[in-house]
């Protein structure tokens, strides 16, 4: 996977979190460039190949982020050579697992999400658990993460790690009567993620997510 620059950790401005619908895709509430405000245009390659990442069961950081049987996210992609851009994308990973694992555990204080997300971040992952929460669903099946790219700022203290998701079997389950709810498949079923991972100021290689980007819709996905 090669590696560009971005020209800022400044350049990273905020944005407004997009809710998804339930476990099904979601609306595309994003820019029609797929440039981050102040950065330049994209330019790398997607994985050619897969390696899966560490098992759910696993406590990365000695952080709880397991999931039950039936909630499967896979991370169908290569890790970058550069070292923190590698560390970035894992914890990437454990990012999204964090937010799912406060779904299963019904609560947005979980310490998962609190250790792998920060500000804006941290905003999302609340968002979208308490939208299941309030919904009265979790979810089951398989998430699939893949085409994923990375490129950090000069000085190494940011990493953008964007990839696509597929979640046409993925589905919301009613919590109390334990119903799957499945759609038809479509565009809807695809996302492309824009995570800004930043270095947490413990020091002890944690990155955390400060930004979320979603596009929904996303055709380049399919």
């Amino acid at each position: 996977m090669k590696r560009r620059t971005l020209p800022t950790a400044a350049a990273f401005a905020a944005a407004t979190a997009l809710l998804l619908t339930a476990c099904g895709g979601g609306d595309d509430g994003s820019a029609d460039s797929d440039q981050i405000e102040g950065a330049g245009q994209r330019s790398e390659q997607p994985s050619k190949s897969a390696e899966p990442a560490a098992p759910e069961q696993e406590k990365p950081d000695g952080v709880d982020v397991s999931l039950p049987a039936d909630m499967k996210l896979v991370f169908d992609w290569d890790k970058p050579e550069d070292k923190n851009e590698a560390a970035a994308m894992d914890d990437a990973a454990n990012y999204v697992r964090a937010i799912y694992h406060g779904i299963d555990k019904r609560t947005t204080d979980d310490a998962a999400l609190v250790a792998y997300s920060k500000g804006q971040g941290l905003t999302y992952g609340q968002t979208q658990i308490n939208a299941r929460l309030e919904g009265g669903w979790t979810a089951t099946g398989t998430r699939r993460h893949y085409q994923a790219t990375t490129r950090s700022t000069p000085a190494g203290d940011a990493v953008e790690v964007a990839f696509c998701v597929d979640s046409t079997k993925f589905y919301s389950k009613e919590v109390k009567t334990g119903k799957v709810i499945k759609g038809t498949p479509s565009l809807t079923d695809f996302d492309h993620f824009k995570i800004i991972m930043v270095k947490a100021p413990t020091g002890d290689g944690l990155w955390q997510a400060s930004e979320v980007y979603v596009e929904g819709k996303a055709a380049k996905c399919q």
